[in-house]
């Protein structure tokens, strides 16, 4: 498996993948539950360069030419810029009033999301990219890197514990009570 930058056209294959891991939450910035417009509005941004869900903000896993896996991760400084473009996208679409939560903020690269294709799930391949982004931002880099878990999601939360991460507060995003653990 290679864990490699993306680039724009993996923007079909990712958005996805990533899907997985934002389903509800991109059912409310749309105020709908409707896969097929959810994967739309994620591959719109996907696509595009200078917002959250860029490409430019993507690692994907690949498999004998297969992209298997995929992870958003940016600086939590740049949060605000870049998520001008989806909130007025959002408020001009779908919600006028739409507002969401800071889920990072500076002092930290934030995993916003990070999925695995379901034919290659229960492989490891998501701790594999964990450890990767780690070994990039963590040691290479000596940044503290951080992510939201829902509470209800007690393996993941237990996949990031073994991997180092410590919780480290609780955050609200989109209505959705979240752990936030970091690494440092």
């Amino acid at each position: 498996m290679n864990i490699r930058k993306a680039e724009k056209s993996d923007a079909e294959n990712i958005a996805p993948i990533l899907l997985l891991a934002m389903e509800d939450i991109i059912y409310k910035f749309i105020a709908k539950e409707d896969y097929a417009s959810a994967k739309d509005f994620l591959l719109h941004f996907i696509e595009r360069e200078n917002n959250q869900y860029s490409y430019q903000n993507c690692y994907v896993a690949e498999e004998h030419n297969e992209i298997i896996g995929a992870v958003n991760v940016y600086d939590g400084t740049d949060l605000e810029i870049l998520r001008i473009p989806i909130i007025e996208y959002v408020r001009n679409h779908y919600n006028p009033i739409f507002d969401p939560e800071f889920e990072t903020r500076a002092g930290e690269f934030y995993i916003d999301s990070l999925g695995v294709n379901p034919n290659h799930q229960g492989k490891g391949i998501g701790s594999k990219i964990l450890q990767f982004l780690i070994k990039e931002y963590v040691y290479t880099k000596r940044q503290t890197l951080g992510l939201l878990v829902e509470e209800d999601n007690p393996l993941a939360k237990n996949l990031y514990l073994k991997l180092g991460f410590k919780i480290v507060g609780e955050k609200t995003l989109v209505g959705k009570r979240l752990e936030h653990l970091q690494i440092s």
